[in-house]
């Protein structure tokens, strides 16, 4: 057997167990003994990265369990996750993945969303500024002024940059920002128009394998520790409109984020739909699957958000999540 067929056996095992472990049970699900309503429509469009974030999503459709739920779910790959969130307000899409960042703003901005899940909690180097491992620059600290790629300006990477910087006594109006796609920042760096990268997996170790790049510092420490990074929101009119549909999705999210604590599997699936090979997607780091929401958690991104200034006033998380979690 070879390395590659050992761990993917190793994986479809482990997610058995979870599974056999998790079937019928769950935050969303009906009582013991009553059958869940039946979904108002069977076909769910879900707007996607092709980060780690989503891997669940993937490993639940592998193993059929949006079918059992009488769902049929369509991934499909967005540019960025701001998109996906416009893309609800035109119905292309019925479910945006994003960053929290992103949704909390666009509900800021007036946009009427309902938050379904969470996606992704960051752990060790699952988000962090990237250099060249010949770059002088060698400490947060070092570099007064510095150059940072990001996937998108106000969102998860300034937000968390931002705090890690200022730890280092950089202050945060000295950083000059360059907003492009990740794939186009080992370019960046090659070419040394910026200084740093901030990256998400598995961008992270893509660049390390390709460029020979080195983490420069780790953007999910001290006030970013085990920081929620992403998750899943429909409109509030489609939420309103097929609330039993929505209740399904949470139901399997839910089993689909238990599936997520097994690092092999993830791992595995990434090699699916993230254009790695297996042995970078053996390298990449994973955080946590959150099974729940959690507004004491989500609160805590968009106090942060207020207090950087991405946000004018308060916003209570609490407001945005389905009647099932708010109670």
């Amino acid at each position: 057997m070879t390395i590659r067929a050992f761990r993917r056996a190793s994986a479809l095992l482990a997610s058995a167990i979870v599974l056999a472990s998790v079937s019928g049970c769950g935050l969303f699900t009906s009582t013991e003994g009553t059958a869940a309503p039946k979904p108002e429509r069977g076909t769910l469009r879900i707007g996607v990265l092709p980060s780690v974030d989503v891997a669940p999503l993937y490993l639940a459709r592998n193993e059929k369990l949006f079918a059992a739920a009488g769902l049929q779910v369509e991934l499909i790959v967005v540019n960025d996750d701001n998109s996906a969130v416009q893309q609800l307000e035109s119905q292309t899409l019925d479910i945006a993945f994003a960053s929290h960042v992103t949704l909390l703003r666009a509900v800021h901005s007036g946009k009427e969303l309902q938050l379904q899940g969470e996606a992704y909690q960051a752990a060790r180097n699952t988000m962090a500024l990237v250099t060249l491992a010949d770059s002088d620059y060698d400490n947060p600290g070092e570099i007064q002024k510095p150059k940072i790629a990001v996937n998108r300006k106000d969102d998860l990477g300034t937000l968390t940059t931002e705090s890690v910087l200022q730890t280092a006594n950089v202050s945060k109006s000295n950083i000059k920002w360059f907003p492009m796609g990740f794939a186009e920042m080992t370019d960046a760096l090659k070419n040394k128009s910026v200084d740093a990268a901030w990256m998400v997996e598995p961008w992270i170790t893509k660049a390390q394998r390709t460029l020979g790049a080195r983490v420069l510092t780790d953007t999910a420490r001290g006030y970013t520790l085990d920081f929620p990074m992403s998750g899943y929101a429909a409109s509030k009119k489609f939420a309103d409109s097929y609330p039993n549909t929505l209740a399904a999705f949470r139901n399997v999210l839910e089993k689909a984020q238990e599936l997520g604590t097994n690092r092999l599997a993830v791992q595995e699936v990434l090699t699916e739909y993230a254009e790695v090979d297996a042995q970078t997607a053996g390298l990449v780091s994973v955080g946590t699957y959150p099974v729940s929401i959690n507004p004491v958690r989500l609160q805590r991104v968009a106090d942060m958000m207020e207090t950087s200034q991405l946000l004018t006033s308060r916003l209570d998380v609490q407001q945005l999540l389905p009647p099932a979690a708010a109670s």
